[in-house]
């Protein structure tokens, strides 16, 4: 066999009533916090194969090739979304399985603005309900896409580094953000962005968008 060749996963026996089961009997979850997932950085079960589970780029959960209606289960599976490197995996205490995202796993459906002493605070709530704000530990970023003309922003939720999940902020959410960008200057070059806990989050060069 070619070094090159990719050896299929095999789907895991596992079903979505017995992921809940496990998750709900565990000592763990139970001191899940809501803004930050199940500690799955203390969980290091053995691979047990794929999921026929993907979250697809709106945030819709799909087993089986059929939506999940259930919000109970989406929020409780959504808590315990794991990325290493670039593959996403749910895990329990007793069992890992990959899973397909589309894109990323959370869609930031609300955003509120407020005020305090240090300035400006964009905060955001999430589709399976994590809220964060926006800050240098919790970053804006807005990549281009392939036209080179679209900007697809997203946040940071949890985690870090390779491990770190994201939301997609709605196209809604985009366009109530558009209302609070400023502008900037970052090592002498005008910046579109925006501003919050005093971090300054750099959307596109002035000069790049005349028209803004």
């Amino acid at each position: 066999m070619s070094s090159s060749t990719k050896v299929p996963i095999p789907e895991t026996s596992a079903n979505l009533e017995t992921l809940m089961k496990n998750l709900e009997n565990s000592e763990e979850s139970k001191t899940n916090n809501k803004a930050s997932g199940a500690p799955v950085h203390l969980w290091n079960p053995d691979f047990c194969g794929k999921l026929d589970l993907s979250i697809e780029e709106d945030g819709t959960w799909v087993y089986n090739k059929t939506p999940i209606g259930r919000e109970k289960l989406v929020k409780l599976f959504s808590s315990v979304v794991k990325k290493e490197e670039d593959e996403y995996y749910l895990v329990t205490p007793v069992e890992k399985m990959l899973i397909e995202v589309k894109d990323v796993p959370f869609i930031a459906i609300e955003m509120e603005v407020k005020q305090d002493k240090t300035g400006q605070i964009i905060s955001f709530k999430t589709n399976v309900d994590d809220q964060v704000e926006a800050s240098e530990d919790n970053p804006l970023r807005f990549p281009k896409q392939t036209n080179e003309e679209t900007l697809k922003p997203y946040i940071k939720i949890r985690h870090a580094d390779e491990n770190m999940l994201e939301a997609k902020l709605s196209r809604s959410v985009y366009y109530e953000l558009a209302n609070y960008i400023e502008t900037h200057s970052i090592d002498g070059t005008e910046h579109y962005g925006v501003w919050s806990h005093g971090t300054f989050f750099p959307i596109e060069k002035l000069a790049n968008c005349p028209q803004v």
